[in-house]
């Protein structure tokens, strides 16, 4: 596609994306990480004819305008859509795939000074929570989603979740639209069912005599906790 046709769809993206879009007025308004994405398709236009001075002009006005960061180097596909945006850091060889939805303050950021690829790469129809920070050269793999908040600093794979601090990559089993990143496991809840689970089995595997024992000091740690919550009322 030429440039004046992707700027064209990036527009008309904004109507697939948000339900709170009432208006083509609005666009003008309301949605910086458009206007955000209209200065990068300029800059990186002019970037990849060998420039380099104007490209980075266009864009610090961009940032100025909008506060998001997107380096002119880096290559952005179709129908991405930036949405609130604030924040927003978009590092030099990034590479994001076409359908990738990003959320505000999100990072694809670089962890090393070297002069090659040094940023992520973003598969196709990725959903990246607000305030992730996915980080250095990773790939994201094709329908992934990040969890808000999570720093990826590994490869996740396709169709799966990576939430955490650092990230754990997790598959994740449901399925909705692609606006539904509120839908990830909650690990914690189920490692703490799981050990639940497991004593019940270790308890139940036991002699009688044992069992009786392990509920006498069962008792005593009961009666330890109660007298620790009342302390605190």
């Amino acid at each position: 596609m030429n440039l004046f046709s992707l700027i064209k769809e990036d527009f008309s993206n904004v109507k697939r994306n948000d339900p709170a879009l009432h208006s083509t007025f609005e666009l003008f308004f309301n949605y910086p990480g458009l206007w955000a994405l209209f200065f990068y398709r300029i800059a990186h236009w002019l970037y990849t004819r060998k420039l380099r001075f104007i490209p980075r002009l266009i864009s610090a006005v961009g940032m100025f305008l909008t506060m998001i960061d997107i380096h002119p180097g880096a290559t952005i596909g179709r129908r991405v859509f930036i949405d609130h945006g604030l924040g927003v850091v978009i590092g030099e060889t990034s590479v994001i795939g076409d359908d990738v939805i990003i959320y505000q303050q999100v990072t694809l950021g670089g962890v090393r000074t070297s002069r090659n690829k040094r940023h992520p790469t973003i598969g196709n129809n990725v959903v990246i929570g607000a305030g992730a920070k996915v980080l250095g050269d990773i790939h994201v793999g094709d329908g992934a989603k990040i969890g808000a908040n999570s720093v990826v600093v590994k490869d996740v794979p396709v169709f799966s979740t990576a939430i955490g601090i650092p990230a754990r990559v997790i598959e994740c089993k449901e399925k909705g639209s692609r606006l539904s990143h509120d839908i990830i496991p909650d690990i914690n809840k189920e490692i703490f069912e799981y050990l639940l689970k497991r004593i019940e089995v270790l308890e139940n595997a036991l002699p009688k005599t044992k069992q009786e024992a392990i509920r006498k000091k069962d008792y005593e740690l009961e009666e330890i906790y109660n007298k620790f919550i009342q302390s605190m009322d």
